[in-house]
């Protein structure tokens, strides 16, 4: 009955879409203040049927109902509830359910508090957001049903992929959903500015927060994916420029762009055409992205789909979401002026630098990602890795950086670099120092050496907008920017410093031997089995010692095999310290009876993951700031509103 009760919600929310959509833009004609009325609350209805299917999904896999295709294909009896809850988003099907289920709760809030926008424009940014989300109910009923009925039900579930058992991917989709769908937003607020041709600050002032909210989680979900795929995946890496992980990075940008536009066009009234240009980029990305990783056109951990229908399907909602909003963007953007103009030298001047910055990474990462697969379709293997990703990015972001040190010292419209030249004396000073360091060190190639040095002087340079300021009375959006902008500069000296000083070591060792890499001995103790509540493994006891003098401290790297469904993995032990972190992987035995370890000694790699932390902090402190400054504005508004009518109705009892 959970499975028929889920799928009727479905098929009501999706004809409440229909009639959000039909209601919105009959709202738009002279006479449709009737269906104006209806848009709210049924955008908020919708919001909650779609809640309803998918809190039906997750209590049909928490108590493996095995009659429901998805959760006998996708989930096992003797899984922990942890995991079983996410497999509900673990598989295809489910993970759609979230995205309509957190675009129907976004919808459905927008309607709830958003107040600011004219209504017009608000009826057509509603409507927007019904016609996205028909297509993927559309999609959901039509061609991924997840409540479909198994006959004859088995016996028991064919488990979860074993790599997706991990708290970390459990807590990874969700986060990167809501920053997907939070574009959409962003897409449905442009689309009713086109609509209406009112984009200007108030515009800017609403869609704002919806960006930060969208940039916040998919800056956390990005960092949470890396973290996972570098202790999950036991090879080591953080990033290896995959499609799928590529997929989640082209819509960061696209947003981290639309940011930094939204705040010029809210501030000084400029940028409109830009602002909503990269409004609807930004879910492009996304729905680009989720092209990718379900239309089985690619093999991967999250690839989910390989049934080439689903892929048409999809391609075609990309087609007609995407190719309709640059449709009515080429029609209107001449209608909508661009704003005030500033100098070069300015805050905006710099904000567009990086802005255009930016969107060229954006293109070399979307180029490198489609590239190998339009070969493909055309007989030809083609592999685009770190080789180009590395240097054609780094053409952009170095001078991104050096850009990025500067602006917030800026002052708006206009501005003389002998004023904020002062100012940057101090980082200069040390990117030449750290320069000096590492070239009398040694052996270190030229991109880390560039991204030691530049992240050095972004560091300092980031505290640099909080000079002469009263720091108790600073806004919290202004420490939002210095926490975020301090937290990239945090990420890059840990990619470089990975990059430029990490030592690796494959060995075959017996028990009781002893090996070294990097400052570290590492001895095997012993091997012995150890078992979960659904699988069992090799367990590795190292005894390693930093220095000849450090304390001794124990891993445990295993050797796992799981059953449902049947499949071998490594679990890496990582050791971490200030200065970085151990990483070891448990290999098989030879006939010699000596075991394989692959050991790798990564210097301040952890920085990678604490600067996303920081970024993601400060976008937090920024969206804080935002509302409070937005809430306190509306209610000054109000007050004077409340005292013009007070006056008015004084001056009319006088005569």
């Amino acid at each position: 009955m959970t499975a028929e009760i889920g799928l009727a919600s479905l098929w009501l929310a999706a004809a409440l879409a229909a009639l959000q959509l039909f209601a919105g833009a009959m709202g738009l004609t002279r006479k449709g203040e009737t269906f104006a009325a209806l848009v709210r609350p049924v955008a908020v209805v919708q919001g909650l049927l779609a809640l309803l299917a998918f809190a039906c999904l997750i209590r049909l896999f928490a108590v493996t109902d095995l009659s429901v295709k998805l959760v006998a294909l996708n989930s096992h009896s003797l899984k922990p509830l942890v995991f079983k809850i996410a497999a509900s988003w673990g598989n295809h099907e489910g993970s759609m359910l979230l995205w309509v289920t957190v675009m129907g709760l976004a919808g459905g809030f927008v309607a709830l508090v958003e107040r600011r926008l004219p209504e017009r424009t608000m009826l057509a940014t509603l409507a927007g957001q019904a016609f996205v989300s028909l297509g993927f109910y559309g999609f959901l009923l039509i061609a991924s049903n997840p409540f479909e009925r198994l006959n004859p039900v088995p016996r028991e579930g064919q488990g979860l992929n074993p790599l997706l058992q991990d708290l970390g991917l459990a807590f990874h989709p969700p986060t990167l959903y809501l920053g997907y769908v939070g574009l959409s937003i962003a897409f449905s607020f442009a689309i009713g500015a086109l609509v209406t041709r009112e984009v200007g600050p108030a515009f800017a002032r609403a869609m704002r927060p919806w960006v930060l909210g969208a940039w916040i989680f998919l800056t956390l979900g990005i960092t949470a994916g890396s973290y996972w795929a570098y202790y999950e995946l036991g090879w080591g890496g953080w990033w290896f420029w995959d499609p799928v992980e590529n997929a989640s990075l082209m819509p960061w940008l696209a947003a981290t762009a639309l940011l930094h536009s939204v705040s010029v066009l809210a501030a000084r009234d400029a940028l409109r055409t830009w602002t909503v240009m990269l409004g609807v980029v930004a879910f492009s990305m996304s729905m680009i992205g989720t092209f990718l990783v379900r239309s089985g056109i690619l093999t991967s951990v999250h690839a989910f789909a390989v049934d080439p229908e689903r892929g048409t399907f999809i391609l075609a909602l990309l087609a007609i979401n995407i190719g309709g909003a640059l449709t009515l963007f080429a029609i209107r953007a001449a209608t909508v002026s661009e704003g005030e103009r500033f100098a070069f030298l300015s805050r905006e001047g710099a904000l567009v630098f990086n802005n255009v910055m930016l969107s060229a990474i954006l293109g070399i990462v979307l180029f490198g990602t489609l590239y190998p697969l339009l070969a493909e379709a055309m007989g030809a293997q083609v592999s685009v890795g770190p080789p180009y990703f590395n240097p054609m990015s780094a053409l952009f972001a170095i001078p991104m950086l050096l850009v990025l040190a500067v602006g917030p010292l800026l002052r708006w419209k206009r501005d003389r670099f002998e004023r904020v030249g002062r100012a940057l004396v101090i980082p200069a000073m040390l990117v030449v120092v750290a320069g000096i360091a590492l070239v009398v060190m040694g052996g270190v190639a030229l991109l880390p050496f560039l991204g030691l040095v530049l992240g050095i002087g972004l560091a300092v340079a980031s505290f640099m907008p909080l000079r002469s300021r009263n720091l108790r009375r600073l806004p919290l959006a202004v420490w939002g920017m210095v926490f975020a902008h301090f937290g990239i500069a945090v990420t890059l000296i840990g990619m470089s410093s990975e990059s430029a000083f990490s030592t690796e070591k494959l060995v075959a060792v017996k028990v009781g031997e002893t090996t070294h890499v990097g400052p570290w001995g590492v001895k095997l103790e012993r091997v012995e089995p150890a078992a979960g509540p659904n699988w069992t493994a090799l367990e590795a006891r190292l005894l390693v010692r930093y220095g000849p003098d450090g304390d001794v401290t124990r891993m445990l790297p295993q050797a796992r095999s799981f059953w449902a469904p049947p499949q071998q993995t490594s679990e890496s032990a990582l050791l971490t310290r200030w200065n970085g972190q151990l990483y070891a992987v448990l290999g098989g035995e030879g006939a010699d009876g000596r075991w394989q370890l692959r050991l790798w000694w990564k210097p301040l790699v952890t920085l990678i993951w604490i600067g996303g932390l920081l970024i993601g902090f400060g976008g937090l402190l920024a969206l804080i700031g935002r509302v409070v400054a937005d809430l306190r504005r509306i209610s000054l508004q109000g007050r004077i509103a409340w005292r013009k009518d007070g006056m008015s109705k004084l001056r009319e009892g006088e005569r």
